[in-house]
C-alpha cells in the first residue's frame, strides 16, 4: 500500500478497480482547510487520462506491471505473434491489445510486452528502429537549406516526414514513440 503523500511520477497503482500510472501530481495545501493531493492518472489498460482527488493519508494498493523482453514473429491478420527468447513459448495478442504499436517494428525484433497478474495490455516497442526507405519522390543534392520535408513510405508500411535529400533505398533511423525522422543510419 502507498499513501497518497508519497505518490511521484511514474508509479502505478490499483484504484477503483482499474490499474493507472501517475503522471503528474501536486500536493495543495490551501490556506483554509485540509492538504490533499491532485493527481493526472493514466489508464495502462485504455490509455485515458483522468484527473482525480485525494487525501495525503488515503492508501492505494500499488500495481506491480511486468515487462517482458519477446520477439515480435509475424502477424497472421487478426493476432500478432511474439516469443519469448528464453522459454520458446508463443503467445498471439489480438489487434485492440496491440494498437499502433508495431507500426515500425520489422519481424524478429524485440519488445515489451507489459502485463499486470498475467494479463497483457500493451506492447512497447524498442524506442528507436533503422528502416530502408521503401517508396518516396527523388531527392535533390544540396536542397536543404529550406528545412523542407516531404512523405516516405518505409518497410513496415508506414509513412514518415523525411528531409528533401533522402532518397529510396536509404536506411533511415526513426523514434517509435513520435514517428519522428532521426537522421541516416
Amino acid at each position: 500500500m502507498i499513501s497518497a503523500g508519497e505518490f511521484r511520477n511514474g508509479i502505478t497503482i490499483e484504484y477503483e478497480n482499474n490499474v493507472y500510472q501517475i503522471i503528474d501530481f501536486q500536493h495543495v495545501k490551501p490556506g483554509k482547510g485540509a492538504a490533499f493531493v491532485r493527481t493526472k492518472l493514466k489508464n495502462v489498460k485504455n490509455g485515458g487520462v483522468v484527473e482525480k482527488t485525494f487525501r495525503p493519508t488515503e492508501k492505494c494498493p500499488q500495481a506491480r506491471i511486468d515487462r517482458k523482453d519477446m520477439q515480435y514473429l509475424y502477424d497472421d491478420g487478426d493476432l500478432y505473434y511474439f516469443m519469448d527468447l528464453e522459454t520458446y513459448e508463443q503467445v498471439g495478442l489480438d489487434k485492440d491489445t496491440v494498437g499502433d504499436a508495431l507500426k515500425f517494428v520489422k519481424e524478429n525484433e524485440m519488445c515489451k510486452i507489459c502485463s499486470h497478474n498475467g494479463s497483457v495490455f500493451s506492447v512497447e516497442p524498442p524506442m528507436f528502429v533503422e528502416l530502408v526507405i521503401t517508396e518516396t519522390e527523388p531527392g535533390f543534392k544540396g536542397d536543404t537549406a529550406t528545412g523542407a520535408s516531404k512523405p516516405a513510405i518505409v518497410e513496415t508500411g508506414a509513412q514518415v516526414s523525411v528531409p528533401l535529400f533522402v532518397d529510396q533505398g536509404d536506411i533511415i533511423k526513426i523514434d517509435t514513440r513520435t514517428g519522428e525522422y532521426l537522421g541516416r543510419a
